[in-house]
């Protein structure tokens, strides 16, 4: 879970905007709405629910790893971010 202010409104933010999708999608569907659009929204409303996860999962990485003793260390900095990066490649 997102601990600081910050990121605790981004991920909000976020969940509000996956909630509208969803929210859109389902009108569509009840108006009978092509399915080329359909499986549109559902590519968007995926990427989002994705870009959440990735949002929450940095921040128990950071969490996790950047607060225990030693793991500075090991995950120090550049480190860190490379991991997040390659678990945000493999999230999308």
């Amino acid at each position: 879970m997102p601990h600081s202010p910050e990121d605790k409104k981004k991920a909000l933010t976020r969940l509000r905007r996956i909630k509208g999708q969803a929210e859109a999608l389902e009108r569509a569907i009840e108006a009978g709405t092509e399915c080329a659009l359909l499986l549109q929204q559902i590519s968007a409303l995926r990427g989002a629910a994705g870009g959440l996860m990735a949002e929450v999962l940095e921040s128990h990485l950071k969490e996790t790893f950047g607060q225990r003793a030693g793991a500075a260390e090991v995950l120090a900095g550049g480190d860190m971010d490379e991991v997040v990066g390659i678990l945000r490649t493999y999230l999308k």
